[in-house]
């Protein structure tokens, strides 16, 4: 902590600081407001937490929706607790005793982030802060200017402030940021001119080729893996991950060491290769077929959705005719009634108008009730084709999982097979090549060799079991949460559909018992009445 804070008590950010920062902010009646009715934190976008002699962050995780925090100005050391601030834009830390830039990954949306004053001796840990146009970090303890070199993947970077870090007293300084920050407009509050990055960018040309060389191959490797990882991604959607090659097979013999042990024996090998080619094959069938599939449900659930789509669409044109039939017709019987030349004539009227408003709400809900009944044929539909989908895929799924089963008990015969004659040879002594030590092992009798070939018979049939099962589970499971969302959606689309009518009903006949209660209070219909 700073001499200056030395006999300063700290203070931690408790909600009563909270509700300060947030009334002080707030215009003087909004700021009364908010003390006798309470603040929601979630509401809060803005929050100054400055001259307050905060120690440590925390206690800001309720304010999700926060765009701009000032906590400059405190005796802060660490950065931290700012991981639900995911929506921050502008983040000032500056005058505080910070000595290591972290805690900032989440806040990838952040363009502004001022450091300035602290104690920072290298730029790091802002990988995500892709956004970032404005980056102070002036008067700290920068003393490389390799550290500059950091701040070109912020494509974005346009405002920088370095001065007051020892880098800067380099004579290269101005040149060599400018250089290798290409795109940067200002640079310590001042424009960076034309001249200054012609000259910087033929002074550095010979080491900034190279780099960018090597940043264009990092690009390129990253966006290779990015490609990899959607089409991963992909294929996990259509449950067939990891089926276009051998990765089952191999995932069979990865954790069998017998089968380790077993390759050794005369014409293993060659068995074991064809094997391996007859089983993927099978398994890149089941994965094209997995794809094709994945096609098919999503066509059909887009298929429901846009049929979803032109019922509602129908339903809200027809809804919104009956409503401005009527507001036509209530506009100009409200006038009537605020301009009747006598009590009864103002009664008959609201009784017209109160009968109209009851059989707009019977058509309404009516209209209702007949788009509910619609969708729920819809979604009867839907879930029953979704259903036919489901289980045809796992029919055939079944089917394919079954053919790497029949090749697998193939393989074990034929191994077995093998192994008896490599046994029966060893017994003779009639075996063309020297095996390894561990490999005789196996062949001491019948029953050592028979329970080798048949433990990794087992791995390999879990291993396809195991395979089956999750398609089959994450089939179910897709089938489920397609057709119950379908289903929720449409409760409460009903739900919320049915209190809005009730709302608008009762909206329209708290208007009319208002004029009644206007002309029970003895002030003319006509003198009070106007055109809304």
């Amino acid at each position: 902590m700073s001499e200056l804070y030395n006999n300063i008590e700290p203070n931690v950010i408790d909600d009563e600081m909270l509700q300060k920062a947030i009334e002080e902010q707030r215009p003087e009646h909004i700021g009364k407001l908010a003390k006798r009715t309470g603040i929601n934190f979630k509401d809060v976008t803005e929050l100054e937490l400055s001259f307050r002699n905060i120690l440590q962050i925390d206690n800001l995780w309720q304010f999700e929706n926060l765009t701009k925090l000032q906590l400059n100005n405190n005796i802060i050391e660490k950065i931290e607790a700012l991981e639900s601030l995911v929506h921050l834009v502008w983040l000032d830390l500056s005058f505080n005793n910070i000595e290591v830039i972290e805690g900032l990954d989440t806040l990838v949306k952040l363009q502004d982030l001022t450091l300035f004053n602290n104690r920072i001796s290298k730029i790091e840990h802002m990988d995500t802060l892709q956004e970032l146009q404005i980056f102070s970090i002036g008067k700290n303890n920068l003393t490389t200017l390799k550290d500059v070199i950091y701040l070109r993947r912020f494509k974005k970077l346009r405002t920088l402030n370095l001065r007051g870090n020892p880098l800067c007293d380099d004579e290269e300084y101005m040149l060599f940021v400018v250089a290798h920050l290409p795109d940067l407009v200002y640079l310590d509050y001042k424009r960076v001119s034309d001249t200054t990055r012609e000259v910087a960018v033929l002074k550095y040309q010979d080491l900034i080729e190279p780099l960018e060389r090597e940043e264009a191959q990092a690009l390129a490797q990253l966006e290779e893996e990015l490609a990899k990882q959607k089409e991963l991604e992909y294929h996990k959607a259509a449950f067939v991950e990891y089926l276009n090659g051998s990765f089952l097979f191999d995932s069979m013999y990865a954790e069998d060491t017998e089968a380790a042990k077993l390759v050794y024996l005369p014409g293993v090998d060659d068995l074991q290769q064809a094997y391996r080619k007859e089983f993927v094959s099978v398994c890149e069938d089941l994965f094209n077929y997995g794809l094709k599939e994945h096609e098919k449900r999503e066509a059909e659930v887009s298929d429901f959705y846009e049929s979803l789509r032109e019922a509602l669409t129908a339903n809200q044109q027809e809804g919104r005719k009956l409503i401005l039939d009527f507001e036509n017709r209530n506009k100009r019987r409200l006038y009537e009634i605020r301009n009747a030349s006598s009590y009864d004539i103002a009664e008959s009227k609201r009784a017209e108008s109160k009968e109209d408003i009851l059989q707009l709400s019977d058509a309404l809900m009516t209209l209702e009730m007949l788009t509910a009944d619609q969708l729920e044929e819809l979604i009867g539909d839907f879930k029953g084709n979704i259903a036919v989908i489901a289980s045809t895929f796992i029919e055939n799924v079944k089917g394919m999982i079954t053919q790497c089963r029949d090749l697998e008990n193939r393989h074990h015969e034929e191994l077995l097979e093998i192994s008896i004659t490599t046994l029966e040879k060893s017994v003779k002594n009639e075996l063309d090549e020297d095996l390894p030590a561990d490999v005789q092992m196996l062949l001491v009798d019948k029953n050592t060799i028979v329970n080798a070939v048949n433990t990794s018979h087992g791995i390999h049939l879990l291993k396809i079991d195991k395979r089956e099962s999750d398609i089959l589970s994450n089939t179910y499971r897709w089938q489920t949460s397609v057709t119950e969302k379908a289903i929720q959606n449409e409760i409460n689309r009903n739900r919320e559909r049915v209190g809005e009518i009730i709302q608008y009903i009762d909206n329209l006949q708290e208007e009319l018992d208002n004029l009644r209660d206007l002309g029970d209070d003895g002030v003319g219909l006509t003198q009070a009445g106007q055109l809304p």
